[in-house]
């Protein structure tokens, strides 16, 4: 059965298809599905799984979850607390692609003793706040498409011990390997220059077949791609477009994205990767966002009469986004890496302004087309390292607390941001410069996500004591390379 079948399959009842139906839709050809994995997200953000035979698959273990041990998950329980549950989503269902005879469901995480969903599993965390628009009245469903970015290389080493520390990055594309030797073969040249990698053809966009590959896998697996292509740095930055969809289905579909990038690179002795900024003095990789808010098939960002065809609610959810921003960014730009992407001059939006097709602004809308049903607004300020359901839902909720409370955006910034005079520039707010502002902000500033419960205290509280002691300190703490060119002779 193919993720095509089972995706048409599970969309009968509006996606609540009966369990036993599901079932024996799998069990019905044993020779090519054996196998089902189970797959959910770990605070920071990375998916784990599990693989249970099909005929562990029953109606009883669809409606009360697999066990599993929640303790050693990354931000989940103690060990004196480690019995968790995982409830698979049928809607979730595709045929895994890199494992035999394997469909993959995603899960919600439940808590056994209390039969209810875990506070800090960011999907529920998700579905509330999808659960919290409807409920609020604003609007039915946000469509959410996101630009994620990322690098392919062919090696990746990095160590740090008490007496060394390096990484070392290679990528037969890397402008730095225009006088290299290529290990004895011929240096055939063709590679980007830095900053000049957005849409070149074939030779110097070596990745092309590659990322032709990744689409095809998506689409087998129920994901819609619009284009692929090279992007603005050296080595192999890309770029592949998802269409929109529903936001958690869109966070759903994130996490399928990743898993296929990395093993179809793998596949090919490449390695991709989503880190920020892994290059220096190169673009790094965003997450740009574009966000919409429907009610009744209707479009509730269009106005005709607005400022670049934005209506009065759209500007409110702008005004929202920009507002919480540097609490957000804890979330949205969630590692220390993030923070080498977000500087001025690598078409970063650094500042917290709105405009029309200025990518210079943390807020741009585009205006390709003037159907109402296209108009959006773009965050730019993300970027793929981050939890993407919990980045998801804290934007929804940063949009409708604009909304609610009616936040001004202030006026548009139609023009260069990064040319302007100190006077001019000093005017306009910027995002946090490090990991552990973004922390403190998020810390002063977190009412909003808390809102109809959608994220809780504990959660907030895990959140920020996490990215503290796992992440701030050990950065640190760590002597850094450049640090000896700079002090080592004082």
């Amino acid at each position: 059965m193919s993720s095509i079948e089972i995706l048409e399959l599970i969309k009968k009842e509006n996606g609540r298809m009966q369990k036993a139906d599901f079932i024996e839709a799998l069990k019905r050809d044993l020779e090519r599905v054996k196998f089902v994995d189970l797959k959910f997200t770990d605070m920071p953000g990375l998916w784990q799984h599990f693989t249970v035979p099909i005929s562990e698959l029953t109606e009883n273990s669809i409606s009360n979850g697999f066990g599993f041990d929640g303790s050693s998950i990354r931000g989940f329980k103690e060990i004196y607390e480690s019995d968790m549950l995982l409830v698979p989503d049928l809607k979730s269902g595709f045929t895994d692609p890199f494992s035999d005879s394997t469909v993959s469901l995603i899960g919600n995480v439940k808590d056994p003793e209390t039969d209810e969903l875990f506070t800090r599993d960011p999907r529920y965390i998700a579905q509330k706040a999808e659960s919290y628009l409807k409920e609020s009245g604003i609007a039915d469903v946000a469509y959410y498409g996101p630009e994620l970015e990322f690098f392919i290389f062919d090696s990746i080493r990095f160590d740090q011990k008490e007496n060394f520390g390096y990484y070392y990055i290679d990528s037969i594309e890397g402008a730095w390997n225009t006088g290299a030797e290529n290990n004895g073969s011929n240096n055939l040249g063709y590679k980007p220059r830095y900053k000049e990698g957005y849409f070149p053809v074939a030779p110097t966009d070596s990745l092309q077949n590659l990322r032709n590959e990744i689409v095809e896998t998506l689409i087998r697996s129920g994901v819609g791609v619009e284009c692929h292509h090279h992007e603005v740095a050296t080595a192999g930055q890309c770029e592949i477009d998802m269409g929109y969809a529903p936001m958690v289905r869109m966070a759903d579909q994130v996490m399928m994205y990743k898993y296929i990038i990395k093993n179809i690179a793998l596949k090919h002795g490449k390695t991709a990767t989503f880190m920020p900024k892994p290059l220096f003095n190169d673009n790094g990789s965003g997450m740009h966002t574009h966000m919409s808010l429907w009610k009744s098939g209707k479009n509730l960002f269009y106005d005709k009469d607005g400022y670049a065809l934005l209506s009065e609610t759209a500007m409110h959810y702008v005004g929202g986004l920009l507002k919480h921003a540097p609490a957000l960014c804890a979330l949205i730009a969630p590692t220390t890496n993030s923070y080498k992407r977000l500087v001025p001059g690598f078409e970063a939006p650094v500042n917290l302004v709105y405009s029309k097709r200025n990518r210079s602004a943390a807020v741009r809308i585009p205006v390709y087309s003037k159907l109402d049903k296209a108009k959006r607004i773009e965050f730019r300020t993300p970027d793929p390292s981050c939890n993407v359901y919990l980045a998801f839902a804290a934007m929804l909720m940063a949009g409708i607390d604009g909304i609610k409370r009616k936040i001004d955006p202030g006026e548009p910034l139609d023009k260069d941001i990064y040319h302007l005079g100190k006077e001019d520039l000093g005017k306009i707010k910027s995002v946090p410069g490090a990991l552990s502002e973004s922390i403190n902000a998020l810390e002063n500033d977190h009412d909003f996500l808390l809102a109809g419960n959608v994220f809780t205290k504990d959660v907030i509280e895990t959140w920020i004591d996490y990215k503290r002691t796992k992440e701030i300190d050990p950065i640190r703490l760590r002597p850094h390379p450049w640090e000896y060119h700079l002090y080592y002779d004082i």
